[in-house]
């Protein structure tokens, strides 16, 4: 454990006794002395000293709830949700432990409302720090402070899935530094993670001294290499974690039950069930629908700005493939010169993208003045809310290629297709452009396998500041 983890692991339970006091005094400050949410009797004031007991109880049971809950383990990365969730369950059954038992003692000094209002303040002071917590480290990370270093050791579908978690997640503090694998086909590399050679290089590469941490995702086949790998890691001194074999029957989602005590481990439900569909579909059409009537003004204005500029049309359709494979027409503002499509191999060579899947141009020589402008701040995306409210498409999720482009996917890229395509994504508050291809489509894999309305929800508020700043978009 190093010393920021140490430090850490002193510094915010201590922190946290003294909020969660400060809150229970607040909470009385509130109900005696100002009277909310009404006015206390005389003859029902009561000093604090007597509360004394309780808050220092209080602070013992949240303390040892939130141990329970691993919210202090220094070893696991968490999310911000992940903490203020168990701080939020922590507290509300510290508080009903609390009221039990002064049912019990019957005190002659009791007030519900103060314990309850207690709870709310501690919930939202030990969330603040949290969430200042993780600014501090998200600042840290971006400037490669703290970030641990990690080797993948194999490239299959396992493999990928580590990835693409690590790649979505960089509050987990982690970097790939490469894989190694034996596979010959995969020694190309994914985007920006880089293959360095096969499994016999892999002493090489610790003794390089870059790495901090190595994850095995090789099928259990191959477990007489695995204890080798984890017996040469050891042997440098370097972390290593194995990823079960039972992740191969379905990613990220297992299932653990026993039978009188014996332990069952299956494949779990998928994430994007009939039910999470049709709460997916409901969001999209109430969001929608909110949008139009505030979006109606951008409308108006890009559609004269386009007519000015260049002569076309103002709204753009191209055929793009959406969930299953099937086309549709998507609609977008017109930021190009009429016919660009048929002059697009002329700026071919200034593709941003190596594998040629995707024709990404920096400063395309083929967009209008205005259409800068609407690409740089997404504005030309907007008319694809009718493609939302027809059903072709989703406020989030992965974004649509055309159908050359998808007739050019590896096998495994294919997945992408399998839900509805979105206005933004994963890809879009992870880098946008600025992210290779076969980045983009781990993380959009890592989305659908991941889904969740929290998910979605923190995809939608990370859009805006890429929106705002123009972060990755050409």
């Amino acid at each position: 454990m190093d010393r920021r983890k140490r430090t850490e692991g002193i510094i915010i339970p201590l922190l946290d006794v003294v909020l969660i006091n400060v809150a229970f005094l607040l909470s009385y400050v509130i109900r005696y002395q100002f009277g909310v949410p009404y006015p206390v009797e005389e003859e029902y004031y009561a000093p604090f000293m007597p509360y004394i007991p309780f808050a220092l109880l209080l602070t013992a049971l949240c303390l040892i709830m939130f141990r329970i809950s691993g919210l202090y383990e220094t070893r696991r990365r968490k999310r911000l949700f992940d903490e203020v969730y168990t701080i939020t369950s922590g507290t509300a059954t510290s508080i009903v432990i609390v009221m039990a038992i002064t049912f019990f003692i019957q005190p002659l000094v009791y007030s519900r409302g103060m314990l309850v209002l207690a709870g709310i303040l501690t919930v939202i002071f030990l969330s603040v720090v949290r969430f200042i917590k993780t600014i501090v480290l998200a600042d840290r990370y971006r400037r490669g402070i703290g970030v641990e270093r990690v080797l993948i050791v194999g490239a299959g579908e396992i493999g990928r899935a580590v990835i693409r978690t690590i790649l979505a997640s960089p509050m987990l503090g982690y970097r790939i530094t490469g894989y190694v694998d034996d596979d010959p086909e995969k020694g190309d590399g994914l985007g920006r993670i880089k293959s360095l050679g096969g499994l016999d290089n892999l002493s090489q590469v610790l003794a390089n001294g870059e790495v901090d941490e190595v994850i095995v995702t090789l099928p259990w086949m191959y477990h007489r290499k695995i204890i080798q790998i984890v017996e040469e890691c050891e042997r440098a001194n370097v972390r290593v974690r194995i990823v079960p074999d039972v992740y191969q029957q379905r990613m990220r989602t297992v299932d653990l039950d026993s039978l009188n005590g014996i332990p069952l481990i299956g494949p779990g439900p998928e994430r994007l069930s009939s039910s999470a569909l049709l709460i997916k579909r409901a969001i999209d059409l109430v969001l929608s629908v909110l949008a139009l009537p505030f979006f109606a003004l951008v409308f108006l204005i890009a559609g004269a700005l386009i007519k000015l500029d260049s002569p076309g049309p103002i709204i753009f359709k191209q055929r793009r493939v959406g969930k299953d494979g099937k086309e549709f027409e998507v609609w977008k503002f017109r930021t190009m010169v009429v016919g660009a499509d048929e002059i697009k191999d002329a700026v071919a060579h200034l593709n941003l993208f190596e594998n040629n899947v995707l024709l990404k141009v920096p400063d395309d020589p083929r967009m209008t003045r205005v259409g800068r402008i609407l690409r740089r701040t997404s504005l030309d995306e907007l008319p694809q809310i009718i493609n939302v409210l027809r059903g072709e498409m989703s406020w989030v999720g992965p974004r649509p290629n055309t159908p050359d482009e998808v007739a050019r996917y590896e096998p495994w890229q294919r997945k992408r297709l399998s839900v509805l395509p979105g206005i933004t994504g994963l890809w879009q508050v992870s880098g946008r452009s600025d992210v290779p291809f076969d980045e983009m489509c781990l993380l959009d894999i890592f989305y659908i396998e991941n889904w969740s309305l929290d998910l979605d929800i923190r995809i939608l508020l990370q859009t805006i500041p890429h929106v705002i700043f123009g972060r990755g978009a050409y």
